[in-house]
């Protein structure tokens, strides 16, 4: 799909589809109305007889219409005025791409100026429709045999005010968080053999050329130099060595401290010894889903030239059992000294991130984000609806709230006490990576990553566990049973507030 921005009228044009919008009138007795005046006229009847409501997630397409020069038209329904949201918008645009799909229509011209009369709301409007379109565009179908030939659409959104620079900088960020985000995707997406850890410190180096970013990727050698003994103790049991990877981006002053990110890069997690259930396990794949949110994350960053410095860390590796592996009850050491005792190796996650968090306070950062599918807590708690995030920083919960009502991706604030802390004490070791004490998973793993964190710094851990994937139930622009990218666009705007 292309997506393409012009400043016409959109009745000077012509072509295969036409894209207008419809709203529902406040008062239930009245018709909808579609903001596009000459289609509005013309389907004066259809009005009227309310066979359009206008309703937001409407979509109905007139076939063959033969209307102003164009064949079919589409019209998108977006509510009330009152009621209309980015997130509205951004579904209204997944709706189109879908009935673009099934219209198998190459060429639409979408009258954005129907989105509002409001200049000032328009340029957040067509960023959160652009997202909608190429989000829903996302397929992963490349493993797939047969001809892979896919028709190509050409969307062309026409605008009075395409000429207004926030308008052509909000197509241009939405087209880039939407690309970021889909990259996320497939790394997710990809199974566990053609995603190991060097594949994926493969691809995210190929992925950062002419960015600006610069990547590298620590072998298990300089993993081992640099005493990570959580990396390294979760790796034991995999043939596939261990990857850590850093990035870093400099778009403001040296002397300007950095945001750091850092996410967990399990690409494929059996449990270890402490083996998982077979059903379902394929869906481990997607343990990496927070190391694709960063790296996704700092390509938006470096694409999108923010003014800003941010570095990230990806430990990666997998989770396997073998004669090698870590046994229940083994102890390692963290970067920091910090010793723990493996108590049960499924909750491996937050070993590998200790090092990198340990890593990431070393480098005095302005804040540090991290982002994990870390418990099955979570999913319990909040579904596939909402993201958790842990923080002690008021200032940090204020830009974490800000930048999630940006983006229109949900989370919540949980609970993270010394209460948490304590149930994470060891008995033969400094910690437990298992709680002592039942309930509170996700608060609990939170606690023991809080253990890796210098105190000075503000720090937030999001646990994406029931966001990462599946969320097509939800959301009408993620596939029903794939990667989500969920977090790239709020860690984008949490970023451009340091």
């Amino acid at each position: 799909m292309q997506i393409h921005l012009h400043s016409k009228e959109i009745n000077s044009l012509s072509g295969q589809t036409l894209v207008v919008f419809s709203k529902a009138n406040t008062d239930k007795n009245k018709p909808a109305k579609i903001t596009h005046a000459e289609t509005a006229k013309a389907l004066q009847t259809t009005l009227e007889e309310k066979l359009v409501s206008g309703a937001a997630g409407e979509v109905l397409a007139f076939r063959e219409a033969r209307f102003l020069g164009y064949r079919n038209v589409i019209a998108i329904g977006l509510g009330t005025d009152s009621k209309l949201t980015h997130e509205i918008v951004r579904q209204a645009g997944a709706g189109l791409c879908k009935e673009i799909k099934s219209l198998k229509s190459t060429e639409v011209f979408v009258h954005i100026d129907g989105l509002t009369s409001s200049k000032k709301e328009l340029a957040d409007y067509v960023q959160a429709f652009v997202e909608g379109l190429q989000l829903a565009a996302y397929a992963f179908d490349e493993l797939k045999s047969g001809d892979k030939k896919a028709v190509t659409a050409e969307i062309h959104l026409v605008s009075a005010a395409a000429k207004d620079k926030a308008v052509q900088n909000a197509f241009r960020q939405g087209t880039v968080l939407a690309a970021c985000t889909n990259f996320a995707k497939r790394l997710g997406d990809m199974p566990g053999n053609f995603m190991t850890p060097t594949i994926l410190a493969e691809e995210t180096i190929k992925a950062a050329k002419g960015t600006g970013l610069k990547v590298t990727a620590w072998d298990k050698k300089r993993i081992e130099k640099e005493k990570m003994g959580g990396l390294l103790g979760v790796a034991r049991g995999s043939d596939e060595e261990p990857r850590f990877i850093v990035m870093e981006y400099n778009g403001a002053a040296k002397s300007r401290k950095p945001i750091a990110f850092v996410g967990k890069g399990l690409t494929f997690d059996t449990g270890g010894i402490s083996l998982k259930p077979g059903a379902k396990m394929e869906e481990m794949k997607y343990d990496m889903g927070g190391g694709a949110a960063v790296i996704g994350t700092m390509l938006a960053i470096a694409q999108l030239k923010l003014k800003i410095n941010a570095i990230a860390f990806v430990p990666a590796t997998e989770n396997m059992p073998s004669g090698r592996a870590t046994k229940p009850g083994d102890v390692h050491t963290a970067r920091n000294g910090k010793t723990f005792e493996v108590n049960n190796t499924d909750a491996e996650g937050r070993l590998i991130l200790s090092d990198a968090l340990c890593y990431a306070s070393e480098q005095k950062p302005a804040a540090i984000i991290d982002a994990a599918t870390l418990t099955g807590a979570m999913v319990v708690a909040l579904g596939n609806v909402h993201t958790g995030y842990f923080t002690r920083n008021s200032g940090l919960k204020g830009k974490v709230e800000k930048a999630a009502d940006v983006s229109g991706e949900l989370v919540w604030n949980m609970p993270l006490t010394d209460a948490h802390v304590k149930d994470m004490k060891g008995t033969f070791a400094d910690l437990s990576n298992i709680s002592s004490a039942a309930g509170a998973g996700s608060a609990t793993a939170a606690a023991f990553l809080e253990q890796f964190v210098d105190s000075e710094i503000p720090w937030a851990h999001f646990d994406i566990a029931g966001t990462a994937w599946a969320c097509g139930n939800r959301l009408n622009y993620c596939s029903p049973k794939g990667a989500t990218g969920v977090m790239v666009r709020t860690f984008v705007e949490i970023a451009k507030q340091f």
